[in-house]
Order: structure tokens, then C-alpha cells, then sequence
């Protein structure tokens, strides 16, 4: 049974357009899977730290090395490293605000991107200098926006430091197979609001009832 850990990191706790795609996502996997080993991880009552000199210290020395302070400004980082790694599929939910992602998701990847633990330097390819030590996982990011016009080649492409961002953190950190749904207007355009949603709900149905999920059974069966 594959393990499935899903983040959230929509401040608001109800008329969470992200939510409601993560929910979307268990509920749908559910009815095609049945029983499912699911994790959730809502960083809003994590109370996710930042990161300090402590922790950059900590991290940077070897395991062996480090004190009973290290290991304790390590501690919350070791935690969410540990979900990441044991997970075969990540579900992320998150809006935009402020056209990237909410602070909270953003100390939640300081937390995660940790050199040897994550990620380790690439010394032999100066072009290609970091190797993500997390591969073999599919992500889905699930992600709402109050405007319009932020997919390749619209308008506001320029302004959208949301899934560029998302995207690029977790293929740094060896995740290749993602998958993104997001939902557009939400704050504007009330009218086409419903259709919007609607064909989000269809998108993620659609990934996990055909490609994606057979991608994901061939990958995982052949590592058995």
C-alpha cells in the first residue's frame, strides 16, 4: 500500500478553495483504492519554526558531530524530513498570496531543503550542481489563486512566484514527478468561479484514475 502524506497551508481553516482540492484528492483515491495508509501534515497549527544561526549551524556539521543542542534545533526539520522520505505520494494544498506561496509554507521549506539530508552538492556537474536525494515520489500540487491569467503564456505569467516556485524547490530536491491543478479567480469573477472548481475536481480525478496513478504502480512496483 502506497503512503500518501498531505500538506496544507491555506490560513483559513473553512472557504479554503486548496482544501477542498486536497479533499477532493482523498476522497477520490479513496474510492479507487479503498483503504489508503494517508498522513496529514496542516502546517497553519504546526506552529512551523524558522530556521536560526543554530539551526544552520547544526545542519551544517555531520551527524556524528552534533550535540544534544544540534539534534534538539533540528528536531521540528528532522520531523517533516522523515514524513517526506517515508511518503511515496505528496499532496500539497496551498494558496497564493501575495502571488507566492503563504510564510508559513515558506518555513516549512527551509525546514525541508537540508543539504545531505534532502539535497547533497554535485561537485562533478558545475552546470547541475545539486542532486535531490528524494526520488521515486509523485507530488501534486493543489493550489488556488484569487486572480487570473498566471499560466504559461497568459498575462500575469511574470507575477506568479507560486507553482514556479513549488515546482522548482521539489525538483531540486529530487522529486520529478509533479503534477499541478490549480484554481484560478477565485476572489473575481464569481460567475465563472463554479466551472473553474469544477474542472479542477475533474483534473485531479482524471490524474489519479489514469496516467498518473498507472505511472505511479509501475515506478513503485519496480522498486519491490
Amino acid at each position: 500500500m502506497k503512503k500518501i502524506l498531505v500538506i496544507n497551508a491555506s490560513a483559513r481553516s473553512s472557504e479554503s478553495k486548496s482544501r477542498e482540492l486536497t479533499e477532493v484528492f482523498v476522497k477520490q483515491w479513496k474510492t479507487i483504492n479503498g483503504e489508503a495508509d494517508i498522513s496529514f501534515r496542516d502546517l497553519t497549527i504546526s506552529e512551523v519554526p524558522y530556521i536560526t544561526e543554530s539551526w544552520i549551524e547544526a545542519a551544517a556539521k555531520k551527524k556524528e558531530e552534533r550535540s544534544e543542542a544540534d539534534n534538539n534545533a533540528l528536531k521540528v526539520s528532522d520531523v517533516y524530513i522523515k514524513e517526506l522520505k517515508d511518503a511515496d505520494i505528496i499532496v500539497l494544498g496551498s494558496p497564493m498570496y501575495n502571488w507566492s506561496v503563504p510564510g508559513i509554507l515558506k518555513a516549512y521549506i527551509d525546514q525541508i531543503v537540508r543539504v545531505n539530508e534532502t539535497w547533497k552538492f554535485n561537485h562533478d556537474h558545475p552546470t547541475n550542481p545539486y542532486k535531490g536525494l528524494l526520488e521515486h515520489k509523485t507530488l501534486f500540487l493543489l493550489l488556488a489563486r484569487g486572480g487570473t491569467g498566471y499560466g504559461k503564456g497568459e498575462p500575469n505569467e511574470h507575477m506568479n512566484f507560486q507553482n514556479t516556485y513549488l515546482e522548482l524547490v521539489f525538483q531540486l530536491i529530487g522529486i520529478q514527478n509533479i503534477h499541478t491543478v490549480a484554481i484560478d479567480g477565485v476572489s473575481v469573477d464569481p460567475e465563472k468561479l463554479y466551472q473553474r472548481i469544477e474542472n479542477a475536481y475533474q483534473s485531479i480525478k482524471n490524474l489519479i484514475a489514469n496516467k498518473v496513478y498507472k505511472n505511479i504502480k509501475t515506478n513503485y512496483e519496480s522498486q519491490q
